[in-house]
C-alpha cells in the first residue's frame, strides 16, 4: 500500500489537524493605499483617465471592501487623479461603510433610479469629459452595456492594463497569506489519503476535505473539491458519475482553500495499492514535465515558454502533440491570488514576460482517457533570483507525502 494512503478512520484524522492561522495577518489599509496609487500610475501610463472596478475581487483588491457581485451594480470609480468613488443602492449604504477598508464618498441610488446615469453624473462631477474609462474586465455585460448607453461621449475600454498590471504582482503580504494557505491544504491532503478504503465514494471524501480545512483554520472549509478514482482521473474537471475507490485505483485530489481571501489550490495523485509498472512511469513522466517548468520559469523569460518546456517532455515521450490527448490538453499553470485562476497564464498564446512577484500553479496534467490521468500541481512565486515553490512536489509514487 502507498505510504500515508489508508488505514486511519476520519475522527482520528480530524482530530490529529489543528489550526493553522495563528499570527497570520491580514493585507493592511496602507497597502491597499498603496494598491490605489500604483494604479494611477498605470492610468497614466496607459493613457486612461479613470477605472471602474466592479464588485468582486478587483473592488476588494483596491479598496478592501468586501461585496459581491449581483443584479445591483456596486463598484467604485478611482480616477487618474483624485479620491476614490463608490457607487451603490442607497438601501446599501450603511452596509457598504461597514465593509470599506478604504473610506470614500458613496453615491447612492434608488431602486427607481439608474445607476448608469449616475456613473456619467460621476464623471461630470470628476471633471472628466469625452474621456477615456478603463471597465474592470470582470464587470457583467449588463453593467457595461448601461453604462455605455448613460455615457456615450466617453470612450470605454478594459481596465485589465491596471487590474492585472497591479494584481499580477504579489507583494510580501499576499505571498505569505498564500504560503500559510496552501501549508493547511497540504496538511490536508495527507488527511484525506489516510482516510481512503475500498468503497469510500468521492462525496464522503470531499466531506471529509471539508471538515479537513475547517479544522486547520480555513474559514469557510474548502474554497473547491475534486476527487477523482481510476479512470475517471483522466478527465481534468470530473465526471457526472464519479464511481466509488477499488483497490489499484489512480487517485486524483485537487482541492483548496481561501485566507483573508487568498487562495491555495494544490492537486495530488498516487495509487490505493501497489502502482504496477503503467502508473509508476506515467507518474514519473508527469513529475518531469513539472519539473522541466519549473526550472524554464526564469525572470524575463515569457510565460508560453513555461509551457513549451513541460510539453516538450510529454511529447518526446510520445503524448500529444500540442493539445491532444493522450496528452496536456489544457494550459501548464495560472496565476493565482485573490481569484483561483488570473493573469498571468502559463499557454502557449500568453507572451508575457516572468517578473518578480508573478504567482503560478504548475500542473502540466497528463490525460490518458480509458487509463487514467496524473496531475501533479504545486503552486511557486517568482523572485530575482527565480521561482521557488511554495509546497514541494510528491516525493514519489510510493510516498507521496515524505512520510517514510
Amino acid at each position: 500500500m502507498t505510504i500515508g494512503v489508508g488505514g486511519v478512520s476520519p475522527q482520528q484524522a480530524l482530530a490529529k489537524l489543528c489550526k493553522m492561522t495563528d499570527g497570520v495577518a491580514a493585507i493592511s489599509e496602507d497597502e491597499f493605499n498603496q494598491r490605489i496609487k500604483r494604479a494611477q500610475e498605470l492610468m497614466v501610463q496607459h493613457g486612461l483617465d479613470a477605472i471602474y472596478v466592479n464588485a468582486g475581487t478587483n473592488l476588494y483588491y483596491f479598496s478592501g471592501t468586501r461585496w459581491f457581485s449581483s443584479e445591483r451594480m456596486v463598484g467604485a470609480i478611482i480616477p487618474a487623479e483624485g479620491a476614490i468613488e463608490y457607487i451603490a443602492p442607497a438601501f446599501e449604504l450603511d452596509t457598504l461603510q461597514g465593509y470599506m477598508a478604504i473610506k470614500g464618498q458613496v453615491n447612492t441610488w434608488h431602486e427607481d433610479q439608474s445607476p448608469y446615469q449616475l456613473f456619467a453624473h460621476l464623471l461630470d462631477k470628476m471633471g472628466l469629459k469625452q474621456a477615456k474609462i478603463g471597465i474592470d474586465e470582470s464587470t457583467p455585460f449588463f453593467i457595461s452595456d448601461g453604462i455605455a448607453q448613460a455615457a456615450p461621449q466617453h470612450r470605454l475600454v478594459s481596465a485589465t492594463t491596471v487590474t492585472a498590471g497591479c494584481r499580477m504582482i504579489k507583494s510580501a503580504a499576499e505571498i505569505a497569506l498564500m504560503q500559510r494557505a496552501k501549508d493547511m491544504t497540504l496538511e490536508v491532503h495527507k488527511a484525506a489519503a489516510s482516510i481512503l478504503r475500498e468503497g469510500i465514494t468521492t462525496a464522503e471524501v470531499e466531506d471529509f476535505i471539508d471538515q479537513a480545512h475547517y479544522a486547520v483554520g480555513a474559514p469557510k472549509g474548502s474554497y473547491f473539491c475534486i476527487v477523482l478514482f481510476g479512470e475517471d482521473t483522466a478527465y481534468p474537471h470530473g465526471v457526472k458519475s464519479p464511481k466509488s475507490l477499488a483497490i489499484n485505483d489512480t487517485v486524483l485530489i485537487d482541492t483548496g482553500c481561501q485566507l483573508h481571501g487568498y487562495n491555495s489550490d494544490i492537486t495530488r495523485t498516487y495509487v490505493f495499492g501497489e502502482p504496477n509498472e503503467r502508473q509508476r512511469q506515467l507518474w514519473q513522466l508527469e513529475q518531469d514535465a513539472q519539473l522541466a517548468a519549473f526550472a524554464a520559469a526564469q525572470i524575463g523569460t515569457p510565460c508560453c515558454e513555461v509551457d513549451v518546456a513541460a510539453r516538450k517532455v510529454l511529447e518526446n515521450a510520445g503524448f500529444g502533440p500540442g493539445y491532444q490527448v493522450p496528452g496536456l490538453p489544457h494550459r501548464t499553470g495560472h496565476g493565482i491570488g485573490l481569484d483561483i485562476h488570473e493573469w498571468p497564464y502559463l499557454v502557449g498564446n500568453d507572451s508575457t514576460l516572468l517578473a518578480s512577484g508573478m504567482c503560478f500553479s504548475n500542473e502540466p496534467m497528463l490525460c490518458v482517457p480509458g487509463e487514467f490521468g496524473i496531475r501533479h500541481e504545486d503552486h511557486f512565486y517568482m523572485t530575482a533570483q527565480g521561482p521557488k515553490w511554495f509546497t514541494p512536489p510528491a516525493k514519489s509514487i510510493d510516498d507521496p507525502f515524505y512520510l517514510a
